[in-house]
């Protein structure tokens, strides 16, 4: 079978989106997550929103897609590791509780926080995340994991669903 190779760039930029979501479902399906727990040698220490947009901006930042991460908390709040859980579309991603608490569930992990980003730049949190938020936080309360934050991350700027009072 033969390929056509895309001549438009509308074609190119939709191919690598269709590559992007696959690679998301990929790293779902086969729990592949990148593990910062060191930097230069020295433990990661989340404690704020602050350290969540420092530590993941550069990656989720400019992402053409909305992208869903789970960071697994220790007792101390040191980081164990982090989770792409979904990989979305330029203006949604939908996420099911279950998918999200596995990595804290099967890894025995206290605290965690999730972070999205929204590829517009604004990292005003929508209605539906908000929603999303408060039916994580109870589902988490169920199996005995905190839900510490939700971070928005827009470009050089994030929200804290926490902060802005929506969730405890």
């Amino acid at each position: 079978m033969t390929r056509k190779k895309p001549s438009e760039p509308s074609e190119i930029i939709d191919a690598l989106r269709t590559n992007l979501q696959l690679l998301g479902e990929l790293a779902v399906r086969y729990e592949v997550s990148t593990k910062p727990s060191r930097r230069n040698g020295h433990v990661v220490t989340v404690s704020s929103p602050h350290d969540v947009h420092a530590l993941l901006r550069d990656e989720m930042a400019e992402l053409a897609q909305e992208q869903l991460r789970v960071l697994l908390l220790d007792k101390r709040n040191p980081l164990a590791g982090q989770r792409v859980i979904y990989q979305g579309t330029v203006s949604e991603c939908a996420i099911r509780p279950a998918e999200v608490l596995r990595p804290a569930v099967v890894e025995g992990m206290p605290h965690l926080i999730v972070a999205h980003n929204h590829p517009s730049g604004d990292p005003t949190p929508s209605p539906e995340d908000i929603r999303a938020t408060r039916e994580l936080q109870r589902s988490c309360k169920l199996l005995g994991v905190d839900l510490l934050d939700h971070v928005v991350i827009g470009g050089d700027h994030f929200s804290s669903i926490k902060d802005l009072g929506h969730i405890d």
